[in-house]
Order: C-alpha cells, then structure tokens, then sequence
C-alpha cells in the first residue's frame, strides 16, 4: 500500500512538473521524466506537495476500506431485510392458520355444548322412564329375613299386622312380582329391602298411605326410585327441611322442591332442573 502511494505520488509530481505554472522548481528545467520528478519531490515545496498527497492517499485507502465494509453492511443488511420479509410472510401464514383454528375449535366447542346438551336430555329422559317403570313399586324397609321366605307372603303378612290394612283389603292386593333387593348377606344385619311391584297403582297409593302407621319403628315404606333420583332427593331432604323450620311449607314430588307451591330452583344445588 506505501509503494502504491509513492507510485502515485511521482506520477502527480510528474503532471507537477509538466505544468509550466505549479511546478516549484523552474518550469523550463523541467523534463517530462521521472528524474526530474524525483527532484522536484526533494525541494521543500515538493516534501510538503508529496506529504499532502501521501495522506491523500492514505485517506483514499481508508475511504475505500470503509467503502468494502459499508458494502458488506449492505449486504448483511439485504440478507436481514430478506429474512425479516421471510419471517412476515410466516407469521402472516401462521396468524391466517391460527384464525381458521379458532374458528374450528369454536366449531367444535358449539358442537361440544350443544352435544352435551341433547345427552343431558337423552339422560333425563331416561331416568324418567325409568321412574315411570318404577311408579307402581314400593320398598319395604326393615322386615326380618328368613331362609326360603315366599317374599309376597312377607310383605302381606306385613301390610296387614303393621300398616292395619283389613285382612280382606289385604288379599285383594296383586303383585306383579316381589322380590329381595340386593345378593344374600353372608353376615346377620340389616336385611334387605323388599320391593313389590303392585298391579294396580291405586292400591299402590292405599298401602303407602298407611305408612304413618310405621312412625317410631324401624321399618319404612317409600316409593322406588333410580339411583340418580335417590341422590337428589338426598340433597333436597335437609332443604326441605330448612324451609319447615322457618315456617314454610315445603314438599318434594320425586326430585323437585316446592315451598309454598312454587317450584325451588338453584343452579348450584339442583342443576338438574337447568
């Protein structure tokens, strides 16, 4: 790079000193060759005209080095605009992706509910079918066990001795099966439940009627319900409750609440009804 700027040096010494106006020593000694050049470098004038051009040159080679690195930004640069350009168009695919997503998992959930809703019903429905298929049973609770018992001969001799049904009312009754609710005890306990399933719903109701004469014993009579109805009525018990005790008048039919004859919904204790 020195020999470089010493070359170009003597050449503008030379174009110096061909010039008949700027040349420092006598413009018509002057030969137009490289000798003369040299010469008119070593006056004052020339050292002071070559140091100029020197740091001229100098400044040029910095010039054009920062030049090659502004190029080199440039480049990088382009190559970050191009990839930032890429990463756009991504993130516009992705945004446009993710929107249709929402839109199909907004699908999904109105088709979650509204399939949730209809099970709920489908639900309903079939507990109160099998409510209706249960509307003609009672259950009698607490009546004693024996080994090879004729079950319908149990709970007549029971409706007769404890409910105080007439004996004639008594064999008037028909039963469409009566049966042990449960497997067989191995251990003594309580014994299971019997549930008889009546022919006529009106003598149904005349035999649960007489359940107040069971008051202050250890058996009971109650209606047959499923399961899941069992559990709400589970729950409405102490509520109803509650309301007696403040002077209401509270009943439950099945598996609703009514005090004072309006119908008690909460969403929070009975869902069921939503």
């Amino acid at each position: 790079m020195a020999a470089r700027g010493v070359s170009i040096t003597l050449q503008k010494a030379v174009t110096c000193c061909r010039s008949k106006t700027q040349c420092p020593i006598s413009p018509k000694g002057c030969r137009r060759d490289e000798t003369r050049a040299r010469k008119c470098l070593l006056s004052p004038a020339g050292k002071d005209i070559a140091d100029i051009l020197e740091s001229i040159d100098k400044r040029l080679s910095s010039f054009n080095a920062r030049l090659s690195l502004v190029e080199i930004l440039h480049r990088e640069f382009k190559c970050l605009r191009e990839s930032l350009e890429f990463s756009q168009q991504q993130v516009e695919t992705l945004a446009a992706e993710n929107a249709t997503l929402r839109e199909s998992v907004k699908c999904l959930t109105e088709n979650v509910t509204q399939l949730n809703r209809e099970n709920k019903k489908i639900k309903e429905t079939v507990i109160d079918l099998q409510a209706s298929s249960m509307r003609d049973n009672l259950v009698f609770s607490g009546i004693p066990e024996a080994a090879g018992e004729d079950a319908e001969a149990t709970v007549k001799s029971f409706i007769k001795n404890h409910l105080k049904l007439p004996e004639d009312t008594v064999k008037n009754i028909v039963f469409d099966r009566v049966h042990r609710l449960g497997p067989i005890r191995a251990t003594a306990g309580r014994p299971r439940p019997i549930v008889a399933k009546f022919g006529h719903f009106k003598q149904k109701e005349h035999v649960k009627s007489r359940g107040r004469e069971l008051k202050g014993t250890d058996f009971s009579v109650n209606d047959q319900f499923p399961k899941e109805i069992l559990e709400r009525r589970r729950v409405l018990f102490p509520i109803r409750r509650g309301f007696i005790q403040k002077g209401s008048r509270a009943v439950i039919a099945v598996d609703r609440l009514y005090v004072d004859g309006q119908l008690h919904r909460d969403p929070d204790i009975t869902p069921w009804l939503y």
